[in-house]
């Protein structure tokens, strides 16, 4: 039952450490160095202190405070001499795009003012979604620092003309010496540039096109081509699911591109039905934290128990061995069966026997929710070719390299022989949007723009074909790939119109190229015709033959070492993107780093740890990993829920090509991805001496005690309890003691209650069910409203800026302390409890901002009336009226205010994109960029329900049934978050507020928020 979980944030929490229990008392973990502001303390203490000093030193935080809200700049504001017909100023424009950089493709949504882009957010009539790296990549558009501004040869600039005319002469040079050039991009996806490329080869038929994805799904592509003939990734239609099984496949973070929206589509508990989750990992992964039924497994284990399913499932005799989870593994076998054609079965080992055997499972159980005709086109590199490629290159057999938008000397394994066989080469051309450590080895560096300032088109699945145009005009000296290869081929005609005429002809039917481009999007009918199946490349699969590869190929060891990618900063393409690396990961809650993740009991018996400091700072020890002859020394975190005998870490960190000083974090892991293969085995761990300080929030910003905060109940429970049953209910209310009767704490009340019946009264609804804790709210939040970032320093000492954090809660099904007492347990059998429930946590994630309280307890402190309620229900903040007492924050039980120790714009000391003029142009102008000494927190995005109702006004109507939006509730992918007006009876939002799994956090306080809580459900498939 949920009321008798411990929630736990940390493993300091499960000891009941005296410094937690600090921390959760305190707003401000640090005390502020009154010393270091007026003078020397032992003087003043010793001295014969007058009026004027006394009050001077107690009085400090109010007077400094007060004079740096007084502070405020001045702006010249510039008119325009000619407005431009299609802007209107102080009024946002919107544009149907596409984004494809290789690693991430989205339809989306660009919002523009004065024609600059300022926020991404999903196009959800495309079934559009946005992680947190799609709604941070308008960020990128804006990095002065890493953006190629001129064609450059030997860093030399040089005039594009001049430049295409070189790399043309020496391109059919190399063409009548027939020596082989090779055209080295990332995935593409876009239809009308592979046709560009069809016709660059034809003109060149010495050149090779070969595919590069830096994070690799070979495994998939090679056994779909066996399996079915066409090398793509497979679709999964989860919401159709009874039965989930994974291994390994973290299909709500990357795997595949992501499938959360489908994923909890099918998990609605008012339906009374939802699918049945188990997933099978060693890394704590966001799938996994979100599953029914979590195993933890080592990787070599997964491929033996991924071939024990197959044998459970069709009753033949393959190569295998025994796993400590074939007990589980045959409940799953009759789970599947019991599904038929509604069970399905992923894994996320990039091994194409791996994946045949998953593919064989699918097949046996007819499984409609695997679509191999709907496939995906957003990983289509070849691992052999590329490693071919560097072969030929260090052989000398190369002529020619081009590359686009692509880092292999960051990226490749053996980055050693690339950059070797680089030298060998005759011709080498970069094109690229940013500056990297590829580019700076090539002769010629030819800037590109950003997907914002392009044309373009995309084909991410058979349906769907999108359109992406630009949203701002180039900012630097840039050219389109595109026409640079038309140029090449001795094609006169520009890109666009290149694309308007493909597009038209080929893809539209008939249909409005302009409706398309409005749209962002087009919808094919699948047809035949249009599933392309090659028949000659498919393969007689014999599973047994599979089963016996894969048993020779697994090398189970002491450790086993899964790489993967986080959810911030994936590849790390973006790793230049502050708010991307800022954003605390999901699972640990750790910012500005990547770490070797261990298991507690590893971390043990290797004498590892994460001490927890006085001010809530987390440090750890370092590692010297080393597989393959490679090695790497990282610092440790030891992660609750991972399997013992192995380790996890994560890619994309440790660039320094090109970074400023404080963006250079983390330590490259790509040496360690030999093969491309996630896991590797035979795997050493060594630690060494030194302290690393992880920027870590999971202890800072405890909420005042753990009743109430989370409530969970399995499906069975929903459907047959009553949910406030005094005494099964699995959503009672608070109650307390009134007149010698225990009465509900919402009927008692102090404060005389206000009429808000009367215009609109804003409420968000947050679905604990449906949150998978992906983050695209926390930026799309920054975005939206201008959060300033602060660096790993101060997130270290708890003064991060986030207005929406995600807290990470893990779960034990133990008895809480009262009931241990009364049990007679000790402390010792308390923590052994804890310590064995910590091997497998349950996870919830909970996203936490201002809960906007109608009765809420900063407004009754603050001394200036500086925050106060609105008739709409948003705690308002008059950031002029500010003068830092922090009273606000001190008395907010929800710890979700925010206070500004500095000036964070315009400061060398914070060197991010609020301190030079490029990055500047992101800002929102229509939100106050905060000062020094003010305190600051969610709005509940105040000026765009503002913006909604002018707009009705203007337009002589009421607001529309769910017009109203904040930033978090369009980010999100899920639908977990849903805002509204509660006074309009139609508004999604206010049959969700009276729904019988609503509930408000910590509902004894009676702050009584206007954000509220629906409780989490999980299929625990009982009977």
């Amino acid at each position: 039952m949920a009321s008798n979980k411990k929630y736990w944030k940390s493993v300091e929490e499960l000891k009941d450490s005296p410094i937690v229990e600090t921390l959760s008392k305190n707003e401000f973990v640090e005390e502020i160095a009154t010393d270091k502001f007026l003078g020397d303390k032992e003087t003043l203490e010793n001295s014969s202190t007058t009026r004027r000093d006394f009050l001077k030193y107690v009085g400090f935080t109010t007077a400094a405070a007060s004079l740096a809200a007084c502070e405020g700049p001045v702006k010249k504001s510039i008119p325009y001499v000619v407005k431009p017909n299609d802007t209107i100023p102080g009024v946002a424009d919107w544009y149907a795009s596409s984004m494809a950089d290789g690693y991430d493709f989205a339809n989306i949504l660009v919002k523009t003012r004065e024609g600059r882009p300022i926020q991404i957010m999903p196009n959800k009539e495309a079934n559009g979604t946005t992680s947190a790296r799609v709604q941070a990549a308008v960020l990128s558009l804006y990095d002065e620092n890493l953006r190629l501004k001129e064609p450059t040869k030997n860093n030399e600039v040089i005039g594009w003309n001049q430049a295409e005319d070189e790399i043309k002469k020496a391109l059919v040079s190399l063409k009548n010496a027939n020596k082989p050039v090779v055209l080295l991009t990332g995935t593409l996806a876009s239809p009308s540039t592979h046709k560009i490329i069809e016709e660059f080869v034809s003109a060149y038929p010495n050149v090779k096109h070969v595919i590069y994805d830096a994070v690799s799904e070979n495994g998939v592509l090679e056994a779909m081509q066996a399996m079915h003939g066409k090398r793509a990734l497979p679709n999964y239609h989860l919401d159709k699911a009874k039965t989930i099984v994974s291994f390994g496949a973290d299909f709500l973070g990357d795997f595949h591109g992501g499938f959360e929206k489908s994923y909890i589509n099918g998990r609605k508990p008012e339906t009374g039905n939802m699918s049945y989750h188990v997933q099978f990992e060693s890394n704590m992964s966001l799938t996994g934290a979100n599953s029914d039924k979590r195993v933890v497994v080592k990787p070599s284990n997964q491929v033996y128990a991924l071939l024990n399913l197959y044998k459970a499932i069709t009753g033949e005799s393959v190569s295998s061995k025994v796993t400590p989870v074939d007990a589980e593994i045959k409940k799953l076998a009759t789970e599947l069966k019991k599904a038929g054609s509604k069970g399905v079965v992923l894994t996320g080992l990039n091994d194409k026997n791996s994946q045949l055997v998953a593919l064989a499972i699918n097949k046996a159980l007819n499984s409609e929710i695997i679509d191999t005709d709907n496939t995906l086109n957003i990983r289509q590199g070849n691992d052999a070719e590329v490693i071919q490629l560097v072969k030929d290159m260090k052989a000398g057999k190369v002529g020619g390299l081009l590359t686009y938008n692509i880092d292999p000397v960051y990226t490749l394994p053996n980055t050693a022989d690339f950059s070797e066989g680089l030298k060998k080469v005759s011709l080498k051309v970069a094109l690229s949007t940013d500056n990297n450590a590829s580019v700076d080895a090539m002769e010629y560096a030819l800037p590109t723009p950003h997907f914002l300032e392009s044309w373009g088109d995309t084909q991410f699945d058979e349906v769907t074909y999108g359109l992406a145009q630009p949203t701002i005009q180039p900012l630097f000296n840039t050219r389109q790939f595109q026409d640079v290869l038309l140029n090449l081929t001795g094609n006169s005609t520009d890109y666009y119109e290149y694309l308007k005429t493909y597009a038209t002809n080929t893809v539209l039917n008939g249909g409005s190229w302009n409706t398309a481009l409005h749209n962002g999007f087009y919808k094919k009918e699948i047809t035949n015709a249009t599933i392309e199946t090659n028949t000659e490349t498919q393969e007689s699969v014999l599973i047994a033959n599979v089963a016996s590869q894969l048993v020779r190929a697994t090398k189970a060891s002491a450790f086993e070492l899964n790489l993967y990618t986080k959810t911030g900063l994936g590849d790390g393409k973006q790793a230049n993107n502050p708010w991307l690396q800022e954003f605390p990961d999901p699972i640990t809650r750790a910012s500005w780093d990547n770490y070797l993740t261990i298991s507690m009991a590893d971390a043990k018996e290797l004498d590892f740890s994460n001490p927890v400091k006085d001010n809530g700072a987390i440090n750890g020890d370092y590692a010297k990993v080393s597989v393959n002859g490679q090695e790497v020394v990282v610092p440790v975190m030891i992660q609750p829920g991972q399997a013992k005998g192995s380790i996890g870490l994560a890619l994309g960190f440790g660039k320094t090509f090109g970074l400023k000083e404080e963006m250079q974090v983390g330590v490259n892991a790509y040496p360690l991805y030999a093969n491309m293969n996630n896991i590797q085995y035979n795997v050493s761990i060594e630690k060494v001496s030194g302290t690393h300080e992880f920027a870590c929030t999971q202890v800072q910003k405890t909420i005042a005690g753990r009743h109430d905060i989370l409530k969970v109940a399995s499906l069975k429970e929903y459907n047959t309890v009553a949910p406030k049953d005094h005494h099964h209910g699995w959503n009672k209310p608070a109650y307390v003691s009134y007149d010698h009767q225990e009465v509900e704490a919402n009927t008692i009340d102090i404060w005389d209650e206000h009429n808000r019946d009367m215009g609109h009264h804003f409420n968000l609804s947050i679905d604990l069910t449906s949150c998978t804790g992906c983050g695209a709210c926390v930026i799309a939040c920054h975005a939206e409203n201008n959060v300033p970032v602060v660096g790993k320093k101060e997130v270290r000492v708890g003064r991060d800026m986030h207005w929406l954090r995600i807290d990470r809660y893990y779960s034990s099904e133990v008895e809480t302390r009262e009931d241990a007492k009364e049990l007679g347990l000790g402390r010792g059998d308390m923590y052994k409890a804890l310590e064995t429930e910590a091997e497998n946590p349950e996870v919830t994630f909970q996203p936490m901002m201002c809960q906007h309280c109608n009765h809420a307890p900063c407004e009754t402190v603050c001394p200036v009336a500086a925050t106060s309620h609105g008739r709409q229900g948003q705690n308002q903040m008059a950031y002029n009226r500010c003068v830092g007492t922090r009273y606000c924050a001190n008395n907010c039980p929800y710890r979700v205010r925010r206070f500004n120790w500095f000036n964070y714009a315009n400061n060398e000391e914070f060197d991010f994109n609020m301190n030079n003029e490029y990055g500047k142009m992101v800002l929102n102008p229509d939100v106050t960029v905060r000062s020094r000494g003010v305190m600051e927190k969610c709005s509940m995005c105040i000026q765009m329900t503002q913006a909604t109702i002018l707009k009705a006004k203007r337009e002589g109507r009421a607001v529309n049934t769910d017009e109203f939006e904040t930033a978090c509730s369009s980010a999100c992918t899920t639908g977990a978050l849903v805002f509204g007006d509660i006074n309009n009876k139609e508004d999604k939002v206010t049959a969700l507020v009276e729904d019988k799994r609503a509930y408000n956090v910590l509902d004894y306080l009676q702050t009584k928020p206007n954000v509220i809580y629906q409780v989490k459900i999980k299929n625990t498939n009982e009977a």
